[in-house]
């Protein structure tokens, strides 16, 4: 056996030792704390100025995550961002504010930028197609009745240019005219020896004769030739008015025709107009007289040029739409009418809606043509009119810092419903430049009205000052960490709800509710007449719906659902018995509650949906007031028959 086993272990004896003097402080400090307690004096006064509370113990969290609390600093064991004091510096900002240390605010990648007045430049897109300029389109007439003995453009497209042969017209009154026109030049020649009187009297025959004729259509070179020939023609042609297209051909050869009747119609295609469709959210930036620029399929990578002449003052209800109406110069020809476009308003807009266009700043404008912009007033040199102040069509006057928006970027601004919030950085309230240790910087949610968006800026109403910084970046950090404090964020302001766009239909539907339900609670106290008399009222409240209330897909759902309800009404208003009277309700309350599940009601009633299985064998559904069932289509033979299958909440009301 090994020595070393049989000797004794020294270690073990030391550590037999130590556990017993161990032993023996434990029990003195036990005497000696009983000793204190019950031999305590008077404890010593504190320092001036010092207080003997004890020192509370500082609470570290995280400004991402509250719900960590810690009692040392650290890193936050979710994100591992730096715990912030709670109980000693930590205060609550307040109650829509954040406040976080300099290197958490570097950890989330928090960027501000100041609000600041600028032009900012949109640009609107439209579509649309090429059309005739109805200012150069004219119709060629038969100026005197006759015969068309030959069209000299038999086809529609062809160009013809002012004074051109069109048609030629055999006419047995103009043959007779023509010798009137040539009795009076002879007795014009031949009054040499006859009395002053007489000769003026045949001067005026002859000046008569002349007008007749150019009033049947026939040119002064025309009329000297007939003077010259001295024999009448029973055949006269008709030259074109104008220079352009030979758009439609009304008539053909051998037609007899009256004075007055149209024969072709001639469009000249020098100057076009191109018809845009602009949305109502486009109007912000659109106004008369502004350039566009305009791209066709035809040419790509070409633009063309026009002026907005004319903003329809109606909007289009089908299509919700207004149409814009471009002149444009064609002197080429290549735009042809028909032709579909893509174009282009690029537009500023200055403080109070105005829009800023340095080229028309100062400028004076034609009210009836817009490619005409002059210096000073005047009068236009196409139509005439007197020229008008850009000002007065809706443009700023100048380019001042005055006349500029207040802007912000549109990644600044957290919107939800019909709210938008940003989150501004809290200025320093004390006066002075705190310490690198002192600095956290404190965002605020705060709510702002919102003008028209501008490429990657909106226009700010109201809510922010110039010079204010907003955080651009990190935003959607700052506000889930206000959420996750349950303080008010874009997301937890009490009442509101997302708007999507159908609350003037819920307005315009509660009458129709209202009798509807009046008539399911007459249906089940076996009332057959308060019945009719409800449904009659459901069916005029029903005619009073604005239907372009109902966007997107409820504009359907609406319009099948009207003339079902109206559909009920007739045949309970024409039912006998009370039987007839709710199978009409069964109808209406179909309908009702597909707009229940889709649209909802305003107010704040809650609508319980209610099934009854024995209804009509198969079972039918209704809506009522109150979990009591109170069932229309039994009455009280069966009032209670039937279950709340679903409850509607309200959507709110004025």
């Amino acid at each position: 056996m090994n020595e070393s086993v049989k000797s004794p272990f020294p270690w073990k004896i030391l550590a037999i030792a130590i556990a017993g003097l161990a032993v023996v402080a434990a029990i003195g400090s036990g005497y000696m704390i009983g000793w204190n307690r019950g031999h305590a004096t008077a404890p010593a006064a504190a320092p001036d100025g010092q207080s003997d509370a004890p020192r509370a113990a500082t609470i570290w969290t995280c400004s991402m995550h509250p719900q960590i609390k810690l009692p040392k600093p650290g890193k936050c064991p979710i994100c591992g961002m730096d715990l912030i004091p709670l109980a000693s510096g930590g205060a609550d900002p307040g109650p829509r504010a954040l406040a976080m240390s300099e290197s958490d605010r570097k950890l989330a990648e928090i960027s501000t930028a100041p609000v600041e007045r600028a032009f900012v430049e949109a640009q609107v897109r439209l579509v649309g197609m090429v059309d005739y300029d109805e200012t150069r389109v004219r119709t060629v007439t038969a100026w005197v009745p006759g015969r068309l003995d030959r069209l000299y453009v038999d086809y529609t497209g062809v160009e013809v240019r002012t004074g051109d042969h069109l048609v030629q017209v055999y006419s047995p009154s103009l043959y007779k005219a023509q010798e009137e026109l040539i009795q009076a030049k002879k007795r014009v020649d031949e009054s040499t020896e006859r009395s002053e009187f007489l000769r003026e009297s045949d001067r005026r025959s002859l000046d008569s004769a002349r007008e007749k004729l150019r009033l049947w259509g026939l040119g002064d070179d025309q009329i000297r030739a007939v003077e010259t020939r001295g024999t009448p023609e029973d055949r006269v042609e008709i030259n074109s008015p104008m220079a352009g297209v030979v758009i439609e051909k009304l008539r053909q050869e051998g037609e007899y025709v009256g004075e007055g009747t149209p024969i072709y119609v001639v469009a000249d295609l020098s100057h076009v107009w191109v018809r845009l469709d602009a949305y109502e959210s486009d109007l912000t930036w659109i106004r008369y007289g502004q350039e566009v620029t305009i791209e066709t399929e035809a040419y790509p990578g070409e633009k063309f040029k026009g002026w907005i002449a004319f903003i329809d003052p109606v909007l289009d209800r089908k299509t919700r739409t207004i149409k814009i109406r471009v002149n444009v110069e064609n002197e080429d020809g290549r735009l042809k009418p028909g032709m579909f476009v893509r174009s282009i308003v690029a537009s500023s807009v200055a403080s109070g809606g105005r829009v800023m266009d340095p080229k028309l700043a100062g400028k004076w404008i034609s009210p009836m043509h817009p490619e005409i912009v002059k210096d000073g007033p005047g009068e236009c040199d196409v139509c005439g009119m007197d020229l008008v102040p850009a000002e007065e069509l809706g443009y700023a006057p100048a380019a001042g810092d005055a006349s500029k928006p207040l802007v912000v970027p549109v990644r600044a601004v957290l919107k939800t419903g019909r709210r938008a919030v940003v989150y501004v950085e809290a200025k320093d309230t004390d006066g002075r430049e705190p310490t690198d240790e002192e600095w956290r910087p404190t965002y605020e949610g705060r709510e702002v009205v919102l003008g028209a968006r501008a490429g990657g800026h909106y226009i700010v109403l109201s809510g922010l000052d110039e010079g204010d910084r907003i955080v651009v970046n990190g935003n959607f950090k700052i506000d889930s960490a206000l959420q996750i404090e349950a303080k008010p964020s874009m997301m937890s302001i009490e009442g509101e709800e997302p708007d999507d766009g159908l609350g003037p239909l819920r307005s315009a539907l509660a009458p129709v509710y209202s009798a509807y339900l009046t008539a399911q609670d007459a249906l089940a106290g076996d009332d057959l007449a308060g019945a009719r008399a409800a449904l009659e009222r459901m069916s005029e409240a029903v005619t009073k719906v604005d239907m372009t209330l109902a966007k997107g897909e409820a504009h359907g759902l609406w319009m099948k659902s009207a003339a079902a309800l109206e559909r009920s009404a007739g045949a309970a208003a024409g039912s006998e018995d009370i039987k007839g009277a709710r199978v009409a309700f069964r109808n209406a309350s179909n309908a009702l509650l597909a707009l229940e599940r889709e649209v909802g009601h305003e107010g704040n009633d809650v609508y319980a949906e209610t099934h009854c299985p024995m209804a009509f064998g198969d079972g039918a559904s209704w809506l009522q007031l109150g979990a009591e069932v109170r069932n229309p289509y039994f009455g009280a033979s069966m009032l209670t028959c039937g279950s709340v299958k679903k409850r509607h909440l309200g959507r709110g009301g004025k």
